[in-house]
């Protein structure tokens, strides 16, 4: 691959001033590379357009970037990582290509970048079905903490791959038989954990709170391995509640919407922990639906835990979400507005 001026010349560097408006042609050697990389429709050069603030125009294996000599540049880079990722043989999503705007952005600009760390270096999680890999600093910070602690906490907002990064550590680990077993848990309904009034038997009852977590096994594992490592107890998906009084050996062990743990609850699940097993919490602060003047356990184990040798905590935020990118619009707003979301106070309250 190599970069193009307009007139078919190999882009040299500019010995003097650089002109307000750029322009520079990309082409790639493979067809079928090159056009997943622009997306359907475009779509990939699309984000990138709004998020550099350039004008992309695709022809065959060819695009043209105009902007800023700097918006330029990253869109280059952005585009020469996503075409190497593909290169690879791994797929590309929206959530790819908006990591890799933000991987690029937090680089620097054209002045002092540094080339040699044009390509990323996130952590990754390699799995049976597929290559996990790491598409924000914040989510490359959380996978190195999982590989080097037996206890981490994930805390942010939601979109930002808490729990499925999660679950694909615990996989990870089950398949290199590391651990035994997996074994997952939520606090049921609002941490009460009131399910007698619902229908069928207990799996039936729990599995409507429980299905993010069955997606994420279903991504990230095939699909008969997941039900035969069910049937077998291999992959155990629990409320907290029936985590009380067990000893857990030998196991990856996830609490997900830990936010809604009360201070007992959280402390019973911590000391759960046994022998060659690793633990990991995830939860947003943000979003606790314990009564009011409960204590959310979440944000007590982060105070009490804060120092404590052998744990680690990756905080979250808004500029690690990948999800659609209205999801991060939507937090912002909603951080924005406050606990009250804006909401307008009568002359009473």
């Amino acid at each position: 691959m190599r970069s193009f001026k307009p007139d078919g010349n190999p882009v040299t560097p500019a010995s003097g001033e650089a002109s307000p408006i750029t322009q520079s042609v990309l082409a790639f050697d493979d067809n079928r590379l090159a056009s997943a990389l622009f997306g359907q429709y475009g779509q990939n050069l699309a984000l990138i357009e709004r998020k550099l603030g350039v004008v992309a125009d695709s022809r065959g294996n060819h695009v043209t970037i105009e902007g800023s000599r700097e918006s330029c540049d990253q869109a280059r880079r952005v585009l020469e990582n996503l075409y190497d990722q593909l290169k690879l043989g791994n797929d590309l999503v929206s959530g790819d290509v908006e990591g890799a705007i933000r991987h690029v952005i937090a680089q620097g600009s054209l002045f002092d970048f540094d080339p040699g760390a044009a390509r990323s270096n996130f952590e990754e999680i390699n799995l049976r079905k597929r290559t996990v890999r790491a598409r924000t600093a914040g989510q490359d910070a959380y996978i190195r903490s999982l590989k080097r602690h037996a206890l981490v906490l994930g805390t942010g907002p939601a979109g930002t791959g808490k729990t499925w990064l999660a679950v694909a550590h615990a996989v990870s680990l089950f398949e290199r038989k590391e651990v035994d077993r997996i074994i997952l848990s939520r606090p049921a309904v609002e941490a009460g954990e009131r399910l007698g009034f619902l229908p069928g038997d207990m799996r039936e009852k729990v599995d409507p709170y429980l299905r993010p977590i069955y997606d994420a096994l279903f991504d990230l594992m095939d699909m008969r391995m997941v039900e035969r490592a069910l049937q077998a107890g291999e992959i155990e998906i629990a409320p907290l509640a029936f985590m009380r009084g067990r000893t857990l050996h030998n196991a990856a062990v996830i609490l997900d919407e830990a936010q809604n743990t009360t201070s007992m609850q959280m402390k019973m699940f911590l000391t759960r922990l046994g022998e060659n097993s690793r633990m990991i919490v995830t939860g947003d602060p943000s979003q606790i639906d314990l009564p009011p003047g409960q204590t959310s356990g979440l944000s007590e184990a982060m105070r009490l835990l804060a120092d404590v040798e052998g744990i680690g905590h990756v905080a979250f935020a808004r500029e690690d979400i990948i999800r659609h990118e209205l999801v991060a619009r939507i937090v912002a707003a909603y951080d924005a507005a406050g606990p009250g979301g804006g909401r307008k106070r009568g002359p009473q309250e």
